[in-house]
């Protein structure tokens, strides 16, 4: 399996979450991106890595780690300015 995130079929998801269930950056995470793209009308989707061992392997120890536009752009925490800034520029 690949370790970068995919854009699903429609092309349309800009921001993907990396996160693992029980994981309270994660949670942070998810909330702030939630909140930054729907402010900008923006698609995203969170996958949680937990079933997957080479995610794991890979982003285990960094998550969450958030993509933008298929790029890795942050971990550990989401600073919600940098990530409009990423989505509008």
């Amino acid at each position: 399996m690949s370790t970068e995130p995919t854009h699903e079929a429609t092309g349309t998801t800009r921001v993907v979450v990396y996160s693992k269930p029980g994981c309270h950056l994660c949670e942070d995470a998810v909330a702030l991106v939630e909140q930054v793209c729907a402010d900008l009308g923006t698609t995203w989707r969170e996958v949680d890595i937990s079933g997957d061992p080479e995610l794991m392997r890979v982003y285990g120890e960094q998550i969450p780690v958030t993509f933008v536009d298929g790029r890795q752009h942050d971990f550990w925490r989401v600073d919600p300015d940098r990530l409009r800034a990423a989505l509008t520029a």
